[in-house]
């Protein structure tokens, strides 16, 4: 099984995915994020200004490709579930994302944290981020496109406990 949990910087993502982690048994955390990392230290800085002139990890052309294969290596070493916090807003990277995952294993569960604007500030500036850092440049880019495509299902964490969260995630799924 893998369950994708995806939203804005700051919605809540990583804890709700190290919850679920705490809570179904033979699981671990996949963080895509560790791939963007290494491909940002070893893609030579010509080929990253030309794919991706924004600086971030996700448009360069092998993010996608090896988040996938690394999502399969993983179950197959290691043969554990998979929980995925990841912010992803580019809605044909995560279709790319999520029908490589569905390959890998067609028990593939997404699931769009959601919450105000302003929670998700105030979520940000609790965790220690700098206002106007790159969490925040991204709030405006992730709510417009998670109200233009649908990143179904979708999960509003405004007033919600981090335990009412998990167990609405964990209703959804099959164990």
């Amino acid at each position: 099984m893998i369950i994708m949990i995806n939203g804005a910087f700051g919605v809540g993502k990583t804890t709700i995915a190290t919850r679920l982690q705490n809570e179904i048994d033979n699981s671990m955390l996949y963080d895509p994020e560790e791939v963007g990392y290494l491909l940002r230290n070893v893609v030579p800085l010509d080929i990253k200004k030309m794919e991706s002139p924004t600086g971030d990890f996700q448009d360069l052309a092998l993010w996608k490709e090896l988040t996938v294969e690394m999502a399969q290596h993983l179950m197959k070493n290691y043969q554990r579930h998979l929980i995925v916090p990841m912010t992803i807003r580019k809605f044909d990277y995560f279709q790319f994302i999520y029908d490589g995952f569905k390959q890998i294993d067609e028990a593939t569960y997404h699931f769009c944290l959601s919450a105000s604007k302003e929670t998700i500030y105030e979520r940000l500036r609790l965790r220690g981020e700098e206002e106007g850092n790159w969490c925040f440049q991204q709030t405006d880019k992730c709510l417009k496109a998670y109200h233009t495509y649908d990143f179904s299902e979708y999960i509003d964490t405004e007033n919600m406990m981090v335990e009412t969260i998990v167990h609405t995630i964990k209703e959804k799924l099959v164990l």
